[in-house]
């Protein structure tokens, strides 16, 4: 991969590998969200960002997710296995607004850059990352542990924006 590719390509431009490397592995995509869907419908008419402020992210994960590595047990087969979740791809990028702010195919695709606590800019580490906060570790249920019927009860209140 090319150093600071990011900066020069486009999304839609990049490799599978440069594609997947965007990833911070940060596992908030992979937070239960409850969406008011009149209200998107609504925002998503004029602007998707505004979109955001209508969903609300839980503290409850799926059940495939190691959450001290925040990564997934079954990243392969994850949308065979679970088949709600979305993988993110060049082809779906325009319904990005249920990505978090901090994400960072959401963030270049806004034309934001990477935050400095990105893996790609700390070595590929994610330690920075972890130090910021800027990922579901020590702050998740498993929804096998939890009735989801009661999702409203566990509103994420740790911070999902950006910090930068």
């Amino acid at each position: 991969m090319s150093e600071a590719f990011w900066e020069t390509k486009a999304l839609e431009e990049m490799t599978q590998q440069e594609w997947e490397s965007l990833c911070d592995g940060c596992a908030k995509c992979c937070l239960h969200k409850f969406i008011d869907d009149e209200a998107v419908e609504e925002a998503e008419a004029t602007d998707y960002m505004h979109a955001n402020e209508q969903i609300h992210y839980t503290n409850i994960v799926c059940s495939l997710l190691n959450t001290k590595s925040c990564e997934c047990t079954q990243y392969a087969k994850r949308t065979k296995l679970v088949p709600e979740c979305v993988q993110l791809t060049k082809a779906n990028l325009k319904d990005i607004f249920f990505m978090p702010t901090s994400c960072a195919y959401r963030r270049l695709h806004e034309g934001r850059g990477l935050p400095s606590w990105h893996p790609l800019l700390n070595k590929g580490k994610k330690h920075e990352m972890h130090k910021k906060g800027m990922s579901v570790r020590n702050k998740t249920v498993f929804e096998s542990d939890v009735d989801l019927d009661a999702f409203e009860d566990y509103i994420a209140i740790w911070p999902l924006e950006d910090l930068d």
